[in-house]
């Protein structure tokens, strides 16, 4: 009589061991599932001050991050990289911040206006913009000192004008633009209107133009390479959606984008 009891004993014993192991094991799954389903996705929608030059590839990254984000959202201003940053300075309500060099970017971190800290998302190069054809027959960068060319630049703080400006001090070209733009898409436009005959301008932005523009390459030797900083705006109350755009915009589908525009890799 003893034996039976002390295996019964020994199963029923088995069996509680076996039930809280279940038990266990269910209470965790529970856990976890609640723990994923209050999981918050990404919310909330930022403001991106971004460079000119980054107008047709950033409203396309922009359109593929709320794809993969459908709760998130990125709405642009676009102008020069001076003008932004010195909006910023002021206050203007900014998340994000995308500059088409570094020294406006620089700007923002020596005020520490900065919430991540700047990272490099993509170069260029610039090149001379003609008309469709190239009518004057501009050749390079010596013909741009040729005073019956009608040559428009930027002006001297935005970041295309300073670029301008050490491509014709490197090749030793002196040119008198007839207008001086704020940005580098009014140089563009004054080119592709008829309104001037050459200027200087990005790689990205002659590919942007299509049919309208055509371009003069710049000799490697006296080129530049910009460099295209972003970071986050301090100020911004939606640190996290800015961080993952930022994050999407360095992930494959938002450099794949950015190469599709002319943009070189970081």
């Amino acid at each position: 009589m003893k034996r039976p009891s002390v295996l019964l004993i020994a199963l029923l014993a088995l069996l509680g061991l076996l039930t809280a192991a279940c038990g266990d094991d269910s209470d965790d799954s529970d856990a976890a599932a609640t723990t994923a389903a209050a999981a918050p996705d990404l919310e909330g929608e930022i403001t991106v001050f971004a460079a000119a030059s980054l107008t047709e590839s950033f409203t396309e990254v922009g359109e593929a991050f709320t794809a993969a984000n459908p709760d998130a959202k990125a709405t642009f201003s676009f102008d020069a990289s001076s003008a932004l940053a010195t909006q910023i300075i002021e206050g203007a309500p900014a998340d994000v911040f995308a500059s088409a060099d570094v020294a406006n970017m620089t700007k923002i971190t020596d005020e520490s206006l900065n919430g991540t800290e700047p990272v490099i998302f993509a170069t260029n190069l610039l090149t001379i913009v003609v008309a469709p054809g190239n009518p004057a027959g501009t050749s390079g960068v010596a013909d741009l000192a040729n005073p019956d060319l009608k040559v428009v630049l930027c002006a001297a703080e935005v970041p295309c004008g300073r670029y301008a400006a050490q491509i014709l001090e490197t090749a030793g070209v002196t040119v008198t633009p007839v207008s001086l733009e704020q940005n580098v898409r009014g140089v563009l436009t004054k080119v592709t209107a008829g309104e001037a005959d050459a200027g200087i301008v990005y790689v990205t932005d002659v590919t942007a133009a299509g049919a309208d523009a055509e371009a003069v390459e710049i000799p490697a030797d006296i080129n530049v390479v910009a460099e295209y900083p972003i970071a986050t705006v301090a100020a911004s109350g939606s640190q996290e959606v800015g961080e993952a755009f930022i994050d999407f915009l360095l992930g494959p589908e938002g450099q794949a984008i950015m190469a599709s525009h002319g943009f070189g890799a970081p």
